[in-house]
């Protein structure tokens, strides 16, 4: 099969011929179909001190399995790979698979599940939006996109995006956006009720002056940064953290019925994630380079 690997910090990243894996206990063999590009892996490529595999969202066809119950040859499933994801074949651990309805593609199952559970985590996160003011930061993200979309779903009286690029500002307005501001503009309007804010460092102090008094930041940025507890003091903010790994393995019952709602709004045309484009494994570092230089209006889907 074809693996997409790399073998110093920065890349470049390449495809090699490999072995099929063969599933260990509580393991399916997925045929790989489509997988997600994240931002996270797009950064430890450039700054891991060691090369990782590539791992993330990956959507297909079970071919095998090895003690696991829940699943059977044929099924189509989506799940988060921990080990060589960017690949012809990956294996799945069967706790982290969810089934791909009869009605979505694989592609549609990478571009809404994950960053759609993270979406509706973030919002869980901030508490009630209703008739509140939210602002996205990477409005044009995998996962900011539909976070647009949910907040709005959610019943937010205004719902702003924040871009690094204005040209992005038409794509963000067509996902239901009131308006768009730019990370640079000095002010981004009216303050906000809550911030949701996936791209931390030097953003976390303009965002947290964007909220209103008693606002809420959630922060859920692999970013990093830091804020002043004067900040917080002075208008009784709150800065929330939001992980998604720790839902999934401490609360699978709330994980489970974020999965069902998300299916749910896709089901009746409510939420319909946008894909920025599909690339083949051979051109998995021009996806990876649309993702870095944040030039990217959707989801980043390779497609084995």
């Amino acid at each position: 099969m074809r693996r997409v690997r790399y073998e110093a910090a920065g890349g470049p990243l390449f495809v090699e011929e490999a072995a099929v894996p063969e599933p260990g206990s509580g393991e399916l063999l997925v045929r790989c179909e489509a997988v997600g590009v994240t931002l996270p892996v797009v950064r430890k490529v450039a700054e891991a001190a060691e090369p990782v595999p590539l791992g993330g969202e990956v959507a297909g066809t079970v071919v095998a399995g090895e003690g696991v119950s829940r699943f059977r040859t044929g099924d189509r499933v989506t799940g988060l790979c921990f080990g060589h994801g960017y690949a012809d074949f990956a294996l799945l651990r069967e706790a982290m698979a969810s089934p791909v309805p009869d009605h979505a593609t694989c592609v549609d199952a990478v571009a809404l599940l994950r960053s759609g559970l993270v979406a509706l985590g973030v919002l869980d996160a901030a508490g009630p939006v209703r008739g509140q003011a939210v602002l996205v930061t990477a409005a044009a993200s995998g996962v900011g996109q539909l976070a647009v979309r949910l907040a709005r779903v959610r019943g937010a009286r205004r719902v702003v995006g924040a871009v690094s690029d204005p040209a992005k500002a038409g794509f963000v307005r067509s996902l239901g956006a009131d308006d768009c501001v730019r990370y640079g503009d000095e002010r981004w309007g009216e303050p906000y009720d809550c911030v949701l804010d996936a791209v931390g460092g030097d953003l976390l102090a303009p965002a947290l002056a964007a909220l209103a008094p008693h606002g809420r930041l959630v922060a859920y940025s692999s970013g990093g940064g830091t804020v002043r507890a004067y900040d917080l003091l002075v208008g009784a903010k709150s800065v929330i953290g939001f992980q998604m790994a720790l839902i999934a393995r401490g609360r699978p019952e709330l994980y489970e019925r974020w999965r069902r709602e998300l299916w749910r709004l896709f089901s009746d045309g409510t939420l319909k994630p946008a894909v920025h484009g599909e690339f083949a494994l051979e051109d998995a570092a021009k996806a990876h380079e649309a993702i870095a230089a944040r030039t990217n209006l959707g989801k980043v889907v390779l497609r084995p």
